[in-house]
């Protein structure tokens, strides 16, 4: 339990790290692009709310049925998930990229930090399309126990692309929260590069075939 629990929390913890390096960034610019990311990151909480649901429920399901053999069944959970996930997504994209500012007015009234938050949500909106697939898959890496690739890919854009980016994004003659934000779906893209190439080696090598118990 530990083998397997341990990278689980040491990505969480380092992922975690890498938003709030992140957001030392943001605070260097300016007081309203601090409270836009502040009242963004209030908005993101919630609309990540259904792919973090389907990454556990996937980690659930997956490690049932893997369990028992039946890695089939769990291969096709793990398709139905992405479609269902994926559907909701581009639904909470298309709010999140054209209402981000009704969203944000949600958490605030200044004018000027409800444009900031908007600009900053754009960025997000794309994440939601790629989050909706890449949980899916970490949820079920998860659930057959390879909590070790999950760590590595999570601290790979985490601190391969996700701060970097936002760090360069943050120095250009005229940053915005849109460019320094469009750092999270670029690491969640190159998540997903990840975890769709895993799959083809495990598949590769006969280790997501069904088993006798």
């Amino acid at each position: 339990m530990v083998g397997f629990g341990a990278p689980i929390a040491l990505q969480d913890l380092l992922v975690s790290i890498s938003f709030l390096i992140i957001l030392a960034i943001v605070n260097s610019m300016e007081v309203i692009a601090s409270a836009g990311v502040g009242v963004a990151e209030k908005v993101c909480a919630f609309i990540m709310l259904i792919s973090s649901a389907f990454m556990q429920s996937m980690s659930a399901f997956v490690a049932q049925n893997y369990g028992a053999g039946q890695i089939t069944r769990a291969r096709k959970a793990l398709h139905y998930g992405i479609a269902v996930s994926f559907s909701i997504g581009v639904v909470m994209f298309l709010i999140t990229f054209f209402h981000g500012d009704a969203l944000a007015g949600i958490f605030s009234s200044d004018g000027e930090v409800v444009f900031a938050a908007a600009d900053y949500l754009k960025a997000y909106a794309i994440d939601c399309l790629f989050t909706a697939i890449f949980f899916c898959y970490t949820g079920f890496y998860n659930g057959i126990g390879k909590t070790r690739f999950v760590m590595i890919q999570g601290i790979l854009g985490a601190f391969c692309v996700r701060v970097p980016v936002s760090y360069i994004m943050s120095i250009q003659p005229e940053a915005s929260l849109f460019h320094i934000g469009l750092a999270t779906p670029m690491s969640s893209a190159l998540q997903l590069i990840l975890c769709v190439g895993f799959m083809l080696f495990l598949r590769k090598k006969g280790m997501l075939d069904d088993k006798k118990i």
